[in-house]
């Protein structure tokens, strides 16, 4: 038979999951293909980058139910179901498909953040597009589209990676990725402060080779219930005061509250603050626990070749 589509793949992921479990997505595919009674020569077939067509389409299935939250990642290439999961198999679909997804705001949210990129960071080199595309533009109208919403699904699983792990991996990472942007130069040094006595600051960049222009670092991991407020702001603004610094970072992998960026914007200390969304879009431009997959090459007609001589 023809390999399914990733939404119809959507519904006999959900069911070959359904006990609650944890299950590795290795186990999923096998299930299905056999359920599905997928040939050796359906399993065969391959995508231009190389990958298995089924696996790609499983992985992405999986990808969209997560953002949905139907699924969650419980560890790498593991999921399980989850309560809001259970409640759509417990309705009994006929299929599980993006417009079932678009009934919650994180899925919504999700391919809104494909958009908001576009206008807010541009990308570098391609990868995987998603299968699919919405956009009634020109092909490579619709490429960008795919590659934004590629993108967008691997920073959202970037940002839940984040929040696994413990607070010094971020106070870590959100030093290499200033040093991937370029900041520290190549006489500067970044330096991680996360320990006693380090007065609420949690990394320094250090523009010059004498440390005359430094940028002070704050990370905090929350979750998406705890948004950074003014108090907080306030408390860095301090902690800057006491290091006799004027320009400092706020990362967090939540939000900021409105209140705290009108702080951030009228004190005298150059403050720049960094949300998880625009964190995790930083990491995917400047390939910080990212890789590359795919790299595509759009042609066109070389004029000057067709001129008369």
């Amino acid at each position: 038979m023809t390999v399914p589509d990733y939404q119809s793949l959507m519904l006999p992921v959900l069911r070959a999951v359904a006990d609650g479990n944890e299950h590795r997505l290795a186990d999923v595919r096998r299930l299905l293909a056999e359920h599905l009674g997928l040939t050796d020569e359906d399993l065969a077939l391959r995508i231009r980058s190389g990958a298995p067509v089924f696996d790609n389409r499983v992985h992405w299935a999986v990808t969209y139910m997560v953002q949905a939250g139907l699924l969650r990642r419980t560890k790498r290439a593991v999921v399980e179901l989850t309560e809001r999961g259970r409640e759509v198999l417990a309705e009994e679909p006929s299929s599980v498909d993006n417009v079932l997804l678009s009934r919650y705001p994180e899925f919504l949210e999700f391919k809104m953040r494909a958009r908001e990129r576009q206008q807010d960071v541009p990308t570098g080199a391609a990868t995987t597009p998603a299968p699919h595309s919405t956009s009634s533009g020109t092909p490579r109208e619709q490429l960008a589209d795919a590659v934004e919403e590629a993108n967008a699904a691997v920073a959202a699983e970037l940002l839940n990676r984040i929040r696994d792990r413990e607070p010094t991996f971020l106070e870590q990472l959100v030093l290499q990725l200033l040093t991937a942007m370029g900041y520290g130069g190549r006489a500067g040094a970044a330096e991680h402060l996360g320990r006693s006595g380090d007065q609420g600051l949690d990394g320094v960049i250090r523009q010059d080779a004498l440390g005359l222009d430094r940028v002070y670092v704050q990370a905090k991991r929350y979750g998406a219930d705890h948004p950074v407020g003014r108090p907080e702001i306030q408390a860095f603004v301090g902690a800057l005061h006491g290091a006799q610094a004027d320009r400092g970072v706020f990362i967090t992998t939540s939000r900021f509250t409105d209140d705290a960026r009108d702080y951030a914007d009228r004190v005298p200390a150059r403050l720049v603050l960094i949300d998880g969304l625009r964190l995790t879009a930083l990491m995917v431009l400047h390939n910080v626990g990212v890789q590359d997959e795919q790299t595509f090459t759009i042609k066109r007609v070389d004029e000057d070749f067709f001129e008369p001589a």
